[in-house]
This record gives structure tokens, sequence and C-alpha cells, in this order.
């Protein structure tokens, strides 16, 4: 393999695996002898080093590591600590108020009401930490049960479920409109 190839090889492989990786592991992939494979590895290091790069290669015993600067640890806090966004679509808000009202409820609840599949909202409130696992129905399958977090609280200003304003009818009689639209929609397509 060209050796300005074998770089690029090894760089992808370090930057992929995130943790270090065996000398003799890298050698057999760009399929060279592991002193050639260590010089590569040091040839790397160096242009690292040489132009001010945010990253370095660290050598653990017989592995060696892509890493980031000790030096710019700081600026990885800044951005560590930036509060993830996210965006909630209609579909998800209308997953979210489901399972706020009508908490513990399964995803098969959440499907009832809503009239559609709802594996892919409850994954993406799962994963946006407004809701959680609170336990599991006793019923055949043992299904979860879904309810929101503090995250969820904190989200939208309510300091407890009790503060969730009241749904009235005619809201309700409206969703249930939507949800049949959406259902009408999934069977046009």
């Amino acid at each position: 393999m060209e050796r300005q190839k074998a770089k690029a090889v090894l760089e992808a492989i370090l930057f992929t695996m995130g943790e270090s990786v065996e000398i003799d592991r890298l050698a057999e992939v760009i399929e060279e002898d592991r002193q050639t494979t260590k010089e590569i590895l040091d040839e790397m290091a160096q242009v690292y080093q040489e132009d001010g790069r945010g990253i370095q290669l660290t050598t653990l015993d017989n592995s060696v590591q892509l890493c980031t600067k000790g030096e710019l640890y700081e600026y990885l806090i800044k951005i560590a600590k930036t509060p993830k966004k996210f965006v909630l679509t209609d579909t998800l808000l209308e997953t979210l108020s489901i399972i706020a009202y009508k908490q513990p409820i399964t995803r098969l609840e959440i499907e009832k009401v809503r009239g559609v599949s709802c594996d892919h909202a409850v994954n993406r409130l799962l994963e946006f930490e407004l809701v959680t696992e609170v336990g599991r129905l006793d019923a055949p399958g043992r299904p979860l049960l879904f309810g929101t977090t503090e995250q969820f609280l904190r989200s939208f200003g309510v300091k407890s479920l009790d503060d969730l304003p009241e749904l009235n009818p005619v809201q309700i009689e409206e969703f249930k409109l939507q949800a049949e639209s959406e259902v009408q929609m999934q069977l046009d397509i």
C-alpha cells in the first residue's frame, strides 16, 4: 500500500475506533510489518505535532490511540457543556403530550390514541431524555411503561405534572381528528 494511503487508512481507523488499537492489528490492515507500521505512525505523530493540530497520537505499550491534545481540554468542556438542542416535531409533541397526560403508558396504548405506530417518536423522546421507562405492565409480554422525566419538567417550565394545563373536550376532539387524518394519510401512501 502506498505510504500516504496507509496514513489515511490508519487515521480513519484510529478516529473511528476512538480507543487504542494494537499496532499488530494496524499492520495487518495496511499489509505492512510491525516496524514499518510504527514508522508510519511516528511520521503521523510528527505531522500532528508540527502542524499545531488539535489531535495527537498516543502510544500505549503495543497500541496507539488518536487523542485530543491535553492543552485543548478547556475548549472541549465549553462545547460539551452546551445543552443539547432538539427539535420537537408535531408527531413528537403529540406523543409526548399523550405520555405526559396518561402516564404510565405502554407503546400500544400510545398507538391506540394516536392511531399510528409510535416507535420512532418514543425512541426520539427517550434519546432527548424527555421520557423514560418507568416499569413494566403486569400483563402478558410485560410491556414497558413510559413516563416523563425531570428534564421534561425543566424543558417545559413546570414544577410538577399537576401544573400541566387541563385539556378541554374540544381539544381532545381535535386531537382525535388529527390522529384520524394521519391514519388516512398513511393508508393513502
